[in-house]
């Protein structure tokens, strides 16, 4: 590798960033099918009731928030978690009036499916709970 021939000792730190980036590439591709699917399970209707405005800021906040919780659930900062959760409810609870499976359903899929990856991502890293 290119930072040994300078000096820097990058082993021990090669595992844990492989499974470090794979966690975040697994839960930022897969979590949008993940949500998406699980919608789709509970709501038949679902697809024709939301917009696509809807749909991509969806897209954007969900995939910040897997980015937020993974990190915060890496760093064992599990306080942080509730702060994400409440502070997205905040921000778009006029959004939730309108339809509130989309949005609560989708929220709490889309933190479960972070919780799940982060927790694994950290079992790998023999970290722990």
């Amino acid at each position: 590798m290119a930072l040994q021939a300078v000096g820097i000792d990058v082993a021990p730190f090669d595992e844990s960033a492989v499974y470090v980036l794979a966690g975040y590439a697994l839960l930022l591709g897969t979590s949008g099918w993940v949500v998406t699917n699980a919608l789709a399970w509970a709501d038949d209707g679902y697809a024709a009731s939301v917009t696509d405005t809807d749909r991509d800021i969806g897209t954007i906040v969900g995939k910040t928030e897997n980015v937020l919780l993974l990190t915060f659930v890496l760093a064992g900062a599990y306080a942080a978690l509730a702060i994400v959760f409440a502070a997205k409810s905040i921000v778009r609870s006029d959004d939730m009036k309108n339809n509130s499976l989309f949005y609560l359903a989708g929220t709490l899929v889309n933190v479960t499916y972070s919780l799940v990856v982060g927790v694994l991502v950290r079992v790998f890293l023999g970290a722990g709970l």
